[in-house]
């Protein structure tokens, strides 16, 4: 695949990924991956008040798996838990200025990742819970 096919925010995110690295005092993580092309990303969040406070990404992939990852980051830091939930696939690609057909899939990593993330952090915070009212 060529550069050309890219967008710059593609290329740029790929380039200068914004929020990459792991979270060693993340509140939860998210996965995801596709067996059929390789790419694996894993999110990690740390939680206040129900706002996604900081996060940060380790992805193996391709340039769009890359770029996808840091855009996915850059689109919930700072929003709450609902509206974080509501990022799709399809908003991903359109805040990169689109991706090749071939590439579509990589933004589904970063959507799902995110809501397993959340989905995560839900369950730590509700087995705690449990935990305290016992």
């Amino acid at each position: 695949m060529f550069c050309e096919s890219f967008s710059d925010k593609v290329i740029e995110r790929f380039m200068c990924p914004r929020n990459a690295g792991s979270m060693p005092d993340a509140d939860a993580e998210g996965t995801c991956g596709d067996p059929s092309c390789g790419d694996s990303l894993t999110l990690y969040i740390k939680v206040k008040d129900d706002i996604i406070e900081d996060i940060s990404f380790l992805v193996f992939g391709c340039v769009a798996a890359i770029a996808t990852s840091s855009m996915t980051t850059e689109l919930v830091k700072g929003k709450s838990l609902e509206e974080a939930l509501k990022l799709t696939d399809a908003d991903i690609t359109e805040a990169l200025g689109g991706l090749p057909e071939n590439k579509l899939h990589c933004s589904v990593l970063g959507a799902t990742a995110l809501k397993n993330a959340i989905e995560n952090y839900r369950n730590k915070m509700t087995e705690h819970q449990g935990a305290n009212e016992q």
